[in-house]
């Protein structure tokens, strides 16, 4: 029996996990009360924002890929796009060279919300005030905030009392840091989604009126009024050292709402691995899919260096075509369907050899060439441009101004089934907007300021975010939602956790429990955008004797302090209805329960 820290969970009624034991205790508590996934995720998604809020806030994004019992997989697109104030020739007039990581300039219009209000719209049975009442007590009435937390905002307790003094009256009340583990309190939050409920309320009994009410006064009431006129002064100091005002006005917020699209798969296995579309990362784990068709992956070793090294290898392939040519579909044509074909994948295959590569190597696609030479040119400038923790910014230096994610996955009893990854909106990535308890988003970091790129920064287009939730169904009727937080290690730590599962027949937990490695090869998403080729990050527990192998073939080999990589959460459903569902042990934070 391989041995695990905790058990997987299994049951018939329900299962909910995430990244906090609060909010899949939350999001069990809504199923125990009739809701369904769909309500039990947007309650779990608007906790997560109360008691992870470094990791993301009511003003980020969230991406959602869910199947409804009988019904399709699809998803639901909470990623706000650029403002039309968001052009390359203005940020180049202030002398940028990159969007900033942190500040004013980084921000989209605010995805998250909406998208949770579209998910609880259409696909579930609560009202209003039934989803957000466990979000809205936790900031009234406190919870213990995480050391995690605490620590961030130590550490940036004098930036923010120098540059951001709306933060510091919410994170620092009294002018002091909370202590971990203290009981901490965000009442200017509680009272903005008690407007919005009141607001939702007013419109009368109807849930559908009531949430297509609230989501108004979000985009253009008291939310966006709020937002709007912070930002016609504010003038902050963000990551570039120097204070910049913002472009986001009201009018942007009023005219965008988040959709629900299909999602893209790649079969592996008898896996149709399901994915959000190129506006995110989510592809790359059906490219490396399709490349290691190509290898004999389960004549290795799951543990062992071939693995790794195969894995590494082929990460950096399909990374590569992201960095060249990922982008909002609706502004730029997206070469999804080559490169994710057979031949396409074949020929790429036969570059993985028995040593690491440090070259930057997209694929040659006809009709977009152009694009790969510019990202082999970008990722050569920006070799090592910045001294960065070789890891997942959750892990980062506790001063830094870049927060990371969270995650949650969960099937009810009728067998739908919700994965989402919500982030942005760090309380370290941008001040708290007076009154409303929360910060804006910074993704806006991840364009670029060059023309003619799919992630060239312009008015109305999405950046190309990390965020990307999993949905696998087998062709013997079993189905599962998966993912992780993780910035660019996202769909790197969920292709080693699914190839183990679905070669090795090892449980949910198992999975998670075994080490994890990932790449810093490629061009980094987030501010500065370095490129580190050749190096790679593992835990020690692979051993002494893979670390060797694996720098004997020529990879730069970072080991990490003992579990620390990887936030993978997961949950199944078996054709006989019996529910699964594990988290994982690293951070001591995130937890299943189900029954």
């Amino acid at each position: 029996m391989t041995f695990t820290t905790r058990p997987e969970i299994r049951g018939t009624f329900g299962v909910a996990t995430s990244t906090h034991w609060i909010a899949s205790a939350v999001g069990m508590s809504i199923l125990e009360r009739g809701g369904n996934a769909f309500d039990a995720a947007v309650a779990t998604g608007l906790t997560l924002q109360v008691v992870e809020p470094h990791l993301n806030g009511p003003a980020g994004d969230m991406p959602a890929i869910f199947q409804k019992a009988g019904e399709d997989v699809q998803v639901i697109c909470a990623q706000g796009p650029a403002p039309a104030g968001a052009t390359i020739a203005h940020y180049r007039e202030q002398d940028l060279t990159l969007v900033p990581g942190s500040g004013l300039l980084a921000t989209v219009i605010p995805g998250a919300f909406d998208g949770w209000m579209l998910m609880l719209r259409d696909h579930g049975t609560m009202t209003l005030r039934d989803v957000l009442d466990p979000a809205i007590g936790y900031a009234r009435d406190g919870h213990p905030i995480l050391p995690r937390v605490a620590n961030t905002i130590d550490g940036l307790a004098e930036y923010f009392a120098e540059h951001w003094p709306s933060s510091a009256a919410v994170w620092t009340p009294g002018g002091t840091a909370p202590a971990p583990n203290t009981i901490f309190k965000n009442p200017d939050l509680a009272r903005t989604y008690d407007r919005l409920v009141a607001a939702g309320e007013a419109a009368g009994d109807d849930r559908t009126a009531q949430i297509d009410a609230a989501r108004k006064e979000w985009a253009n009431g008291f939310v966006a009024d709020a937002i709007d006129t912070y930002l016609q002064d504010a003038n902050i100091m963000d990551v570039s050292g120097k204070p910049h005002k913002g472009v986001l006005r009201k009018s942007d917020m009023a005219g965008w709402s988040a959709t629900t699209e299909p999602s893209l798969s790649y079969t592996y296995h008898g896996w149709t691995v399901h994915k959000t579309g190129p506006w995110s990362q989510g592809p790359v784990l059906l490219q490396a899919l399709a490349l290691l068709e190509h290898h004999d992956l389960a004549a290795m070793d799951p543990l062992g260096a071939e693995f790794v090294h195969t894995i590494i290898e082929a990460i950096k392939l399909s990374y590569a075509d992201r960095e060249a040519y990922y982008g909002d579909p609706e502004h730029s044509e997206i070469p999804m369907d080559h490169l994710l074909s057979d031949a396409y994948n074949a020929e790429r295959a036969r570059l993985i050899g028995p040593k690491a590569s440090a070259e930057q190597r997209p694929g040659r696609v006809p009709g977009f060439a152009h694009l790969a030479d510019a990202y082999v040119t970008r990722a050569a400038r920006d070799f090592g441009a910045a001294d960065a923790a070789p890891q997942e910014p959750t892990m980062a230096h506790l001063t830094e101004k870049r927060g990371d994610t969270v995650h949650l996955d969960i099937i009810d009893r009728w067998g739908n089934m919700v994965a989402a990854t919500p982030s942005g909106g760090w309380l370290q990535s941008n001040p708290v907007i007076p009154g409303l308890g929360f910060p804006l988003n910074s993704r806006a970091q991840m364009f670029w300021l060059e023309e003619g790129l799919p992630t060239s920064l312009a008015p109305g287009r999405r950046p190309r975010t990390t965020l990307t939730p999993s949905l696998a169904v087998h062709e013997d009727g079993r189905r599962m939602v998966f993912g992780t937080p993780g910035g660019d290690q996202q769909d790197q730590w969920q292709l080693i956790w699914f190839l183990r599962f679905v070669h090795w027949g090892m449980e949910l937990q198992a999975c998670m429990d075994a080490p994890l490695f990932h790449s810093m090869h490629f061009q980094g998403s987030f501010y500065p955008r370095e490129a580190r080729p050749g190096e790679m990050m593992l835990e020690p527990a692979f051993g002494d004797a893979v670390i060797n192998d694996l720098r004997a073939r020529g990879h730069v080999v970072h080991v990490a302090e003992p579990w620390s990589v990887g936030r993978l959460t997961a949950a199944l459903r078996d054709p006989d209805g019996v529910l699964r569902a594990a988290a994982t042990p690293r951070l001591m934070q995130a937890y299943a329960v189900g029954r």
